[in-house]
């Protein structure tokens, strides 16, 4: 009985674990780990002037070379911004600097005066003391405008002059040239003397003869207009036919001798290159007097300088005659033109004048006024033919927006060269090329920018630079 009982007992067991198993219940969790690719940032799109910038540095002639561009927008945004804040030597593309600062302090209308006078008044058609032709910086003064003083004086009367025609250029305190000018400069054209008097932008015109042999002396057949009191020593040779101009005059400050070295092509018999004037005051005294014999009014005395004399003359406070100047507009036109460093630097030396302190400090002063603090910028001349000059892209740049945008800026933007949407003033001296300005591109945004590149081995690459920018600029 026991027994049965207990084999009922384990069956019902059995049956109760069996359908414990057979029972519906609920799924089991199940983990499923998917393997997926991680999502990154996008690779940012490299601009066509970000990509010119990279792939200079690799160009043939451009290693080693530095660059430095900014692109600014209409509202003064950098856009491209390589190696902008970096001190560069920008040659003639400083000139803009200092036109800039003139056209705003002065205006497009400024011009500048250059007066014939006298202690005393003509009588009886005669000057009885000296005539002083007296600067007041302009650097255009020519021959032509000479004689037009001197047909001023026969209106008035005057037939002869007693005393001494006097040049003083007395205006501009210091050297005649500056101070970190080359030697290989100062006596060639583009390197000429800056005066308070001014004739003919201090410069000659030095001819040669090349003789029938490449290596022989080449011969010296003068200057046109005469150089006086000056002696020439000729150590030209004639070069190889189509070699350019290969000439440089050293001179200096006052010399009474000049040296003519370098070759004269082949085949040239009348070839030109332009020399310095070293004593301005006495060259335009020279030709002053020369001006009024040839108009019929004699002269006893003798020209001179004012930088010469012992003694300084009785008081000239009768004004006999006064020439002015281009414009303003004109002369910075001209400027930007013609790269022409003598302007530029008359205008410098009197932007100081104006100021009454260093011209680099009236610069410094005006742009700040106007929103712009140079961090990187020395002015030891205001054209650039300094290689100890240097400025920023940034900061050039930002001075052509602020030019652009100022008082005058259709002027001054006029006054650049233009192609096209483009206007620009540009600069070069030996591993040096710079270019700045506006630019315009082909959708119709504003933009001004700055480009240098210092130090390279090739020309033709560091333009080829220059050149795909502009397109690429262009394009945006």
């Amino acid at each position: 009985m026991v027994k049965n009982a207990l084999i009922l007992l384990l069956a019902a067991g059995l049956a109760l674990v069996l359908w414990q198993r057979a029972a519906p219940g609920p799924e089991p969790l199940t983990v499923v780990i998917e393997r997926t690719t991680p999502i990154l940032p996008a690779e940012p799109v490299e601009s066509p002037i970000h990509k010119i910038l990279r792939e200079a540095a690799s160009r043939p002639g451009l290693e080693g070379a530095t660059i430095g561009f900014c692109l600014m927008d209409a509202d003064g945004k950098v856009v491209v911004d390589h190696q902008a804040k970096t001190a560069f030597i920008p040659a003639s593309s400083l000139k803009t600097v200092t036109t800039a600062t003139a056209l705003e302090i002065w205006g497009p209308d400024f011009q500048i005066e250059t007066k014939l006078s006298a202690a005393t008044l003509p009588s009886n058609g005669v000057i009885e003391g000296d005539l002083i032709l007296v600067g007041g910086g302009d650097p255009m003064l020519n021959l032509a405008d000479l004689q037009v003083m001197a047909e001023d004086l026969k209106k008035r009367g005057v037939t002869s002059l007693h005393g001494r025609i006097i040049g003083d250029g007395r205006l501009f305190k210091g050297s005649i040239f500056d101070d970190f000018w080359n030697w290989g400069d100062i006596g060639n054209g583009y390197g000429s003397a800056v005066c308070g008097l001014n004739l003919e932008h201090n410069r000659y015109t030095a001819i040669f003869r090349a003789s029938a042999t490449v290596g022989q002396p080449a011969e010296f057949l003068g200057t046109d207009p005469e150089l006086p009191k000056v002696t020439t020593i000729n150590e030209t040779l004639t070069g190889a036919a189509e070699s350019g101009d290969g000439v440089v005059i050293h001179g200096g400050e006052h010399t009474g001798v000049i040296h003519l070295r370098g070759t004269v092509p082949l085949g040239e018999s009348h070839f030109q290159i332009l020399g310095a004037v070293p004593d301005p005051e006495y060259f335009a005294a020279h030709h002053l007097k020369k001006i009024l014999i040839a108009a019929g009014i004699t002269v006893v005395g003798e020209a001179v300088a004012w930088n010469s004399l012992q003694t300084p003359p009785a008081v000239a406070n009768q004004v006999l005659a006064t020439h002015r100047s281009a414009t303003l507009k004109e002369i910075i036109t001209s400027i930007h033109a013609t790269s022409d460093n003598h302007e530029t630097e008359c205008l410098f030396r009197l932007l100081a004048l104006h100021g009454q302190k260093a011209p680099d400090a009236v610069i410094r002063e005006h742009w700040k006024s106007r929103g712009l603090t140079f961090t990187g910028l020395r002015m030891e001349d205001g054209c650039g033919l300094a290689r100890a000059d240097f400025i920023t892209p940034h900061d050039l740049t930002r001075l052509q927006h602020l030019a652009a945008r100022g008082p005058f800026g259709a002027i001054y933007k006029d006054s650049l060269l233009s192609k096209g949407t483009l206007h620009w003033k540009g600069g070069a001296m030996s591993s040096i090329r710079s270019t700045t300005g506006m630019i315009t591109s082909k959708t119709g945004k504003d933009y001004t920018f700055s480009f240098m590149i210092n130090h390279y081995a090739d020309g033709h690459s560091a333009n080829a630079v220059r050149l795909a920018l502009i397109e690429a600029m262009l394009g945006l």
